[in-house]
């Protein structure tokens, strides 16, 4: 189980990284009315927000791949997931996220001209800054694009292949117990994966091809950032 508990102590240090870029300036907001936030201030939410997104579901796709080799392949498990693996793994998770979030502040401040200043939002998204500009944007909503495809579309493609295989060798159990066990344990992370992937391409495509009342569009982007880091620890402490 050692591998599963680094990447639950890796994803419990995600959720809570998020909570604290969002949090405090959401209830300043509600609490004070405090609206008002430095432009370089929003593009340090807005890079800790996505980059940690895109770890959460690194460390998502990290967790799956556990699971499977748990699963298909057990004898294997302690020499493939080994701890030099695992560090490795995270480091890879984390750097690609920086490295790919980190353009999107840095083209975001290239912006000179703005048609507004207040952000339709309860906190500063990529896309939310980029539809207050009043020049070009293209390569904004380009990039933008190409890196919710290379993290979020990259880790739910493999994630869903993972489990598609585990469930393959699930059905091929001859246990019925042991059936049961493995389906409970999946099931429950297989909600998580949804909820996160679903949220998270509904909130992307939502600023880019269709219109949401924007009361729904910060609703279901607060609940993508902040229910799942509260059921997490219930999800991945006490059904695994």
């Amino acid at each position: 189980h050692e591998p599963m508990y680094f990447f639950l102590a890796v994803l419990a240090a995600t959720d809570l990284g998020l909570c604290v870029a969002i949090a405090p300036k959401m209830l300043a907001i509600f609490w004070f009315g405090s609206y008002s936030m430095a432009f370089d201030a929003c593009l340090t939410q807005l890079f800790f927000i996505h980059a940690l997104q895109g770890m959460e579901s690194g460390i998502l796709l990290a967790m799956a791949f556990d699971r499977y080799v748990a699963i298909c392949d057990p004898l294997r498990h302690t020499s493939i997931l080994t701890p030099s693996f695992l560090v490795q793994t995270v480091l890879m998770v984390a750097t690609r996220a920086i490295v790919l979030v980190g353009i999107l502040p840095i083209l975001l401040k290239q912006l000179r001209l703005f048609q507004s200043v207040v952000i339709v939002h309860s906190y500063c998204e990529h896309m939310a800054v980029v539809k207050l500009a009043a020049e070009d944007v293209h390569i904004n909503k380009s990039y933008g694009l190409f890196v919710a495809f290379a993290i979020l579309g990259f880790d739910m493609i493999f994630v869903f292949i993972s489990y598609f295989l585990i469930f393959q060798a699930v059905f091929r159990l001859p246990q019925k117990e042991a059936r049961l066990k493995a389906f409970n344990t999946c099931t429950a992370h297989i909600v998580i994966f949804l909820e996160f992937y679903i949220l998270a391409f509904f909130s992307f495509f939502s600023h880019r091809f269709g219109y949401v009342s924007p009361y729904t569009h910060i609703l279901l982007s607060t609940i993508y950032l902040l229910v799942p880091p509260a059921l997490n620890p219930v999800v991945y402490s006490m059904k695994t």
